[in-house]
């Protein structure tokens, strides 16, 4: 399993099929006592396990569980402090994207459900993640919905006017606004028909950013509630990272707090799962190995 804590413990949760109130009297056997509304707390992102009795939990429920040791604990160490969820998603009311937003009537809107997000990174060979296909499946919470509005946002230093967004299936793009200072943009997603209350549209979409260099993450920020989320970074075969791991913020110009390391697979990817997720930023980072660093770098044109 990967993910934040919260994640893992509510899939480990659900997978084992034990009520909370069940996990309360298996960790009192062991003389642990926990509430219920802590397990509650800690399985949704409200709160995280720091005290003693509640770190014993936490390597309790492993074994009940039947986790293997470390899958719950291991997300916990190292931190002196530990994040607490946000109650709300993050802030678009301030900064550049704030900005854009403002003059997009209606795009702040909570008109759309989002069921499940897809979004696969492809980091080429001049070290930057120039490709992000997104694919999203949605549901309308009223009638006569009929788009969505695309965020991005660039690395420092991103040319923002050569960061295009490309229709794959289910859509076509209508109005795209930029913020040339901030390097962010924002784009209207069309589906090309009204939806009727209740109904769910999937669609697809690739933005392209030629001028991402040397950027070394890609995260997701969670304005409302979301089903299921998965993020995939692919490298280029020839451009291997010597670290990657998943982050989390609790919004988007807070302190990244490292969650957990990530191995590359055979075919040169990681990816990180989340469910559920109400509010926050989640995402991978990487490093590339010191060699890289000294070497000269060139963007092309793609």
């Amino acid at each position: 399993m990967s993910g934040p804590f919260h994640v893992v413990l509510r899939s480990a949760i659900q997978q084992r099929g034990l009520p909370l109130d069940r996990l309360r009297f298996r960790l009192a056997e062991r003389g642990i006592q926990v509430g219920l509304a802590s397990l509650s707390d800690w399985q949704h992102g409200r709160a995280w396990p720091q005290h003693p009795n509640s770190l014993r939990a936490i390597d309790a429920l492993e074994e009940i569980l039947n986790l293997p040791t470390h899958t719950l604990s291991g997300l916990l160490a190292g931190r002196q402090v530990l994040p607490f969820q946000p109650q709300q998603g993050v802030d678009e009311y301030s900064g550049p994207m704030g900005e854009l937003l403002d003059e997009l009537p209606g795009s702040r809107a909570w008109d759309l459900d989002t069921l499940t997000t897809e979004h696969t990174v492809t980091v080429d060979a001049h070290h930057g993640p120039s490709l992000i296909a997104i694919r999203s499946l949605v549901r309308a919470r009223r009638d006569g919905v009929d788009r969505l509005v695309l965020r991005y946002f660039g690395a420092p230093g991103c040319a923002i006017d050569r960061v295009t967004v490309h229709p794959v299936r289910n859509c076509h793009v209508g109005r795209i606004l930029r913020h040339h200072k901030g390097s962010v943009m924002v784009a209207e997603v069309l589906f090309g028909q009204p939806l009727r209350c209740g109904e769910t549209w999937v669609f697809e979409t690739h933005i392209t950013d030629p001028t991402a260099g040397r950027r070394s993450d890609f995260a997701h920020g969670f304005r409302r509630p979301e089903g299921s989320y998965l993020l995939e970074v692919r490298f280029h075969p020839d451009l291997l990272p010597s670290n990657v791991y998943g982050y989390t913020r609790a919004d988007l110009y807070t302190e990244q707090h490292r969650l957990t390391d990530l191995r590359l697979n055979n075919h040169h990817a990681v990816h990180l799962t989340a469910a559920d997720m109400t509010a926050g930023v989640l995402g991978i980072s990487w490093e590339w190995p010191a060699s890289l660093e000294t070497r000269p770098h060139h963007t092309a044109d793609r």
